[in-house]
């Protein structure tokens, strides 16, 4: 056995408001940006090409994308340096430029020659655990989640046996990284490769090791999109590599997550796979902005709903007379972009024009927010306030209930 000597000194560093360039935009950088954002850092990712997810982040101003090729004086201003290109030389320069500067910079073809070092990371109970294991990422990670796994059930175990190839659905919940089940978790710090999209909680990407291959299968909403049937087939791939695959998923698999259409590709294929549930949006999400989807003496009922087609679509297999007849709580799911022709078909066929709705945003995560208005005045409210994907709207007399300040 390698014994590794370890010359890092341990620090955390308060990168609010700070200069923080990222140099690359694939897989590496889709993993470590989310907690530098969440860090308060002032991102700037430096790339001519991104991922999916990379992308949704500088459309939706989390970060600065200059979409071009690093250039020498990049890092001045910078208090820190990620160099993630494709490229060995291009790391060389960024790292380069880095020392000369000062600037502390992590390499991620090769940590042992950059100036920083990002240790296997995770979060519990408002502890932020890192763990250095002078370069054997597999041991750190190991040891990190023996050590946040011992927190939650008081029990250590580094030596937890690899799970046998094969896939697991893990339902990531609404985008709070700790809202994912124990059991999702787990698998997740022992997948040897995982296949992700843009509702994931990104978060958890950060705690995987270096060695863990990360597929970005981002499914960002009217843009571009990852097959379905490429997916699948990824899946099943790794898998017969005899890897050990986590599909993660934002919400639910099996709600509007398309994870019942992955189980059967892998069952077809002999693949074994297992599904573990997650917390839904449609009710987890209004719930994280104080509307209770049912309450005693208004809504005995909930039906939740797909917007992803429009009402008169002939895809769609929704009644909608029927729903508009009903007295209780709708919950629309992926129906921000056509809000406006759902609400005239439900006011068209009897559902009061002013009936409460509630729409939030981001759920769980620092970027929600949520608005209240009423069926005849969402779309216009959704528009004014530049609401955007991904986002819940729930429609009834729940939407119009607030708790009662103390006094």
């Amino acid at each position: 056995m390698t014994t590794h000597t370890e010359h890092h000194y341990f620090a955390g560093l308060d990168l609010t408001g700070k200069r923080v360039v990222v140099v690359g935009a694939g897989t590496v950088a889709q993993r470590r940006v989310p907690r530098l954002i969440n860090a308060g850092a002032l991102v700037e990712v430096i790339a001519p090409e991104a991922t999916p997810a990379v992308e949704a982040m500088a459309d939706a101003g989390e970060l600065r994308w200059h979409r071009r090729p690093y250039a020498e004086g990049d890092l001045d201003g910078a208090w820190y340096a990620l160099a993630c290109a494709t490229g060995g030389e291009v790391i060389a320069a960024v790292a380069d430029e880095a020392l000369r500067r000062r600037v502390f910079c992590v390499r991620a073809d090769d940590a042992s020659r950059g100036t920083a070092v990002t240790p296997a990371v995770a979060e519990h109970g408002g502890l932020l655990l890192g763990v250095l294991a002078g370069g054997d990422h597999r041991r750190s990670a190991a040891v990190r989640d023996a050590l946040a796994e011992a927190l939650r059930t008081g029990v250590v175990d580094e030596s937890a046996e690899a799970p046998a190839p094969g896939v697991a659905l893990v339902g990531g919940g609404p985008g709070d990284p700790d809202l994912i089940t124990v059991r999702g978790r787990q698998l997740l710090g022992r997948a040897d490769v995982v296949i992700t999209d843009r509702l994931a909680p990104r978060e958890l990407l950060e705690e995987l090791g270096p060695h863990v291959e990360v597929v970005d299968a981002s499914k960002i909403p009217y843009g571009r999109a990852a097959n379905q049937d490429v997916i699948n087939s990824l899946l099943i791939e790794h898998a017969r590599a005899g890897k050990f695959v986590v599909r993660l998923k934002g919400g639910d698999p099996y709600v509007f997550g398309r994870g019942f259409e992955e189980l059967l590709a892998c069952v077809e294929a002999g693949v074994a796979v297992t599904a573990v549930p997650g917390i839904t949006s449609a009710f987890s999400a209004p719930s994280a902005a104080d509307v209770p989807v049912t309450h005693r003496g208004v809504a005995h009922e909930v039906v939740v709903v797909s917007g992803h087609v429009g009402p008169h679509d002939e895809q769609s297999l929704v009644d909608w007379p029927a729903l508009a007849k009903l007295r209780g709580t709708l919950v629309l799911m992926m129906a921000v972009k056509r809000i406006g022709e759902f609400a005239a078909v439900l006011i068209e066929h009897g559902r009061d024009p002013k009936s409460p709705v509630a729409v939030v945003q981001e759920a769980t995560t620092r970027g929600q927010r949520a608005l209240r208005s009423t069926l005849d005045g969402v779309a216009d409210a959704i528009r004014d306030e530049g609401v955007n994907p991904p986002a819940v709207i729930v429609i009834g007399p729940v939407a119009d209930l607030a708790p009662e300040p103390r006094r």
